[in-house]
C-alpha cells in the first residue's frame, strides 16, 4: 500500500486547524500541482522545529481543481458533495478546491505550517474558510458528550480509510467528507440531562450506549449506524470543536475509502433515507457548510507534479 498523508491514520493532537481554499481559475495547472507536491516537504520541516508537537498534516484537493491537474485520470468516487434538505435540516454544499488538515500538540506550529503553505502557493490560491479546533475537556464535543466514541481503533483505521485494491491506481488515498455545524447551545443547555441522553443515545458521564429499550430510535447513534451483510460500516472521524465570534460548534472531518457511507449517514440524519425518522440532535445544530474531496497518497500527490 502507498504510504498515505501524516495527518489520516494518526490519533490527533489536542489542537487542530482546517483551510478550505479555493484556487484561481487562471492558475497553470502544472505550476500549481508542482506548488502542491511540495507540501509534503514544508510540513516536514516546520515539524522538525519541535518533533515532540507531533505535527501531522493532509492536502486533499476538491473534483473541480483534480479535474483541472489531471483531466485523465480521476479516483473512482470522487464527487462533488450533493446539498440535502429534510426535517432534520439542511446540509448545503459549499465545495472547496483545497482541504488543508493539520493537528499537532501546539497551535502556533499549525499556523506557523498554515502560513508556510499560503505563502508558497502565493496568488494561486484564496482562503475561503479557516477553523481552529481545539481538544474540549476529555475530548467532548461542545455539546458535553465525548465525541468520536466509536471511531475505529489500530489498524482498522486504515481499512476505514484508505482505498484499496478496488481502485488500485489510487491506493492508499482517501476520499474527505466535511461539514461544518454551528450549534444552539442555548437551546441544548434547557434539556435536562436525560433528554440530552436520549437525544445522543448515550450516557454523558462516561459515554457508556443506552440500552435498546431505552435508546431511541431516533437517537443520534441509532441515526448514524449503518450496516450492510451485518457489518457495521466505519468511517475514520477527524472531527474537532471551535469557537469563535458569534458562533460555537464542530468541524467535521471524515476520511473514507466510501464516499456513500457518509452521504447515507447524513440522510439518515436530515429524515431523507425513506424510514421516516430524522437524528434528533438536528434540532440542535445546523450544517453551514459541505464539501468532498480526494485526499491522494503522497505518491500520488508527488505524481500531479509531472503532469
Amino acid at each position: 500500500m502507498r504510504p498515505p498523508q501524516s495527518a489520516l491514520l494518526p490519533e490527533p493532537g489536542p489542537s487542530a486547524l482546517f483551510l478550505i481554499l479555493r484556487a484561481d481559475p487562471g492558475a497553470a495547472p502544472l505550476a500549481l500541482a508542482r506548488a502542491l507536491a511540495q507540501l509534503p516537504a514544508l510540513a516536514a520541516k516546520v515539524a522538525a522545529l519541535d518533533p515532540r508537537a507531533k505535527l501531522a498534516s493532509a492536502l486533499s484537493l476538491g473534483p473541480g481543481l483534480w479535474d483541472r491537474l489531471s483531466p485523465r485520470a480521476r479516483p473512482a468516487a470522487l464527487r462533488p458533495f450533493r446539498a440535502l434538505s429534510g426535517p432534520g435540516g439542511r446540509a448545503p454544499a459549499t465545495g472547496g478546491d483545497l482541504l488543508l488538515h493539520l493537528h499537532s500538540r501546539r497551535e502556533d506550529l499549525n499556523v506557523e505550517l498554515s502560513l508556510c503553505a499560503q505563502s508558497a502557493l502565493g496568488g494561486a490560491v484564496r482562503v475561503e474558510e479557516e477553523v481552529h479546533g481545539f481538544r474540549y475537556l476529555d475530548s467532548r464535543d461542545l455539546t458535553g458528550f465525548i465525541d468520536g466514541t466509536e471511531n475505529p481503533k489500530g489498524r482498522a483505521r486504515a481499512a476505514a480509510a484508505l482505498i484499496g485494491r478496488e481502485d488500485a491506481r489510487f491506493a492508499g488515498g482517501s476520499y474527505a467528507f466535511t461539514q461544518r455545524y454551528v450549534h444552539d447551545l442555548a437551546r441544548w443547555a434547557g434539556l435536562r440531562v436525560p433528554q440530552q441522553e436520549k437525544v445522543i443515545g448515550r450516557r454523558k458521564r462516561d459515554s457508556l450506549e443506552l440500552s435498546d429499550a431505552r435508546k431511541p430510535q431516533d437517537a443520534h447513534i441509532a441515526r448514524t449506524a449503518i450496516e450492510r451483510d451485518g457489518v457495521e460500516l466505519e468511517i475514520l472521524r477527524h472531527s474537532f470543536p471551535y469557537a469563535r465570534a458569534g458562533e460555537a460548534g464542530l468541524f467535521f472531518l471524515a476520511y473514507t475509502r466510501d464516499l456513500a457511507i457518509p452521504m447515507e449517514m447524513l440522510a439518515r440524519m436530515l429524515g431523507t433515507s425513506g424510514d421516516g425518522l430524522h437524528d434528533r440532535l438536528m434540532e440542535y445544530t445546523r450544517a453551514v457548510s459541505g464539501a468532498h474531496f480526494f485526499t491522494p497518497s503522497l505518491a500520488t500527490l508527488k505524481a500531479l507534479a509531472r503532469g
